[in-house]
Parts: C-alpha cells; sequence; structure tokens
C-alpha cells in the first residue's frame, strides 16, 4: 500500500490574494475555492487518476488568524522555463515578491524569495532552452 501526495496546504491572511500570486508564478488555475480556502493546481484532480499514478500536488491557501512567525520549514523551489534566473526574479518582484536573506551566503546559484505574506521560496537554476 502506498499513498499520494496530493496537496500542499499554505497557512495566509488571504487565501484568494495568495492563490494569485501563486497562480501568477506557476501558470496554475484556481481548481476550487470555498469559504477561507483556494485550491490552486495545474490539472483538476480526480480518484482516478490520482490511485492510477503520481500526479503534480495542487496548492491549498487556508485562512488562519495567526501571522508567520518564524522561516519556514517546507518551501517550494521554482525553476524557469523561458527566462534565465535573474529574469524570473525580476517578473516575480513586480508580481510582489521580495528578495530575502534567510543565512542562504553569497555562494549561491539560486535566490531566495518571500511570496506577499512573507513564506520563503526560491528560484533555482533556469530550464529555458539555451541559444
Amino acid at each position: 500500500m502506498a499513498s499520494r501526495f496530493t496537496e500542499l496546504t499554505v497557512d495566509s491572511h488571504d487565501p484568494e490574494g495568495l492563490a494569485a500570486f501563486w497562480c501568477e508564478v506557476l501558470d496554475f488555475e484556481v481548481i476550487d475555492r470555498s469559504e477561507g480556502k483556494v485550491e490552486i493546481g495545474s490539472w483538476v484532480p480526480t480518484v482516478e487518476d490520482v490511485r492510477a499514478r503520481q500526479m503534480p500536488p495542487t496548492l491549498v491557501f487556508i485562512q488562519v488568524p495567526e501571522s508567520k512567525a518564524v522561516k519556514n520549514r517546507l518551501h517550494l523551489d521554482v525553476s524557469p522555463i523561458d527566462d534565465s534566473t535573474e529574469g524570473e526574479v525580476g517578473r516575480l518582484l513586480g508580481l510582489g515578491a521580495t528578495r530575502t536573506d534567510v543565512g542562504q551566503g553569497a555562494d549561491r546559484n539560486w535566490v531566495v524569495m518571500t511570496d506577499p505574506e512573507g513564506n520563503e521560496f526560491c528560484v533555482l537554476r533556469t530550464l529555458a532552452p539555451q541559444n
């Protein structure tokens, strides 16, 4: 027997706003919403699909009253697919992300950022075709 990684849940003050940010970052769509909850993904999961094979997880944003207090113990890594790493960092800054320092040091090939609610994520090397 096994389990599937089906979704990653993120606590937030503004699930709609944070979901909109991550939809822009990942080219995802809202696939479900209810009071205080928004789910986004690249596909609409069905029980049959999930049982048949491992599929990309969705992101679920849940409204909570408390604020983020410390560095995340779990974070997302994203890899640009059609621009350089720095080009993607510029795009994400325009969407409301900020650069941050979590003690990663100067010698690194990734950029640490935070989303509009302060959740850390990393922009890794580009996967864009090299001309």
